[in-house]
């Protein structure tokens, strides 16, 4: 009630002008730094594209990389594959160089063998069969032959037996 005491007898002391020039420079303000907040995200906003922009690119690159290390990786184990199948081949060739060998040396045992048997030098041919079994070339003679002949595994064993046949008649 003393409210109303007080505007009823006075009248109303505030002009209508006033109320609104203090409100223009206070809506200008309040837009300045609206505005200024706009321009501060805006600048934060293309400062972090920026940002990302280059962390994406590092990211490109270290992807890059990545992948080209892959390739290598890659390459390495197909290297190593293939470096472990021509050392297989090689062993295995060194293998049957060592058979095809021993194969040789086997057959040149059996022909001089058969060159002694051919001379009858009973001694000659009893040094040649002893060296042959000592060296294990009977197993190293092949088995077959062409047509129409001894495979030499047969032709050794019918000259170890007229070998045999030869001492026997010689010693009765």
């Amino acid at each position: 009630m003393k409210l109303e005491k007080r505007c009823e007898g006075q009248p109303s002391a505030v002009p209508e002008e006033a109320p609104s020039k203090g409100k223009k420079p206070v809506l200008i303000y309040i837009m300045i730094l609206f505005i200024a907040a706009f321009l501060m995200m805006a600048l934060s906003f293309a400062a972090h594209q920026r940002s990302n922009t280059e962390a994406l690119g590092e990211l490109q690159n270290s992807v890059s990389a990545m992948q080209e290390v892959q390739a290598t990786q890659e390459q390495i184990i197909l290297l190593q594959t293939e470096l472990a199948d021509v050392r297989k081949e090689a062993e295995e060739l060194e293998d049957a160089a060592v058979d095809a060998q021993k194969q040789i040396d086997a057959l040149l045992a059996l022909y001089s063998l058969q060159q002694h048997y051919s001379n009858r030098d009973l001694e000659a041919c009893r040094a040649d069969l002893e060296a042959f079994e000592k060296q294990g070339y009977q197993d190293a003679l092949p088995d077959s032959a062409g047509k129409s002949l001894t495979p030499p595994s047969v032709r050794f064993q019918e000259l170890k037996s007229a070998v045999e046949a030869m001492e026997t008649e010689e010693n009765p």
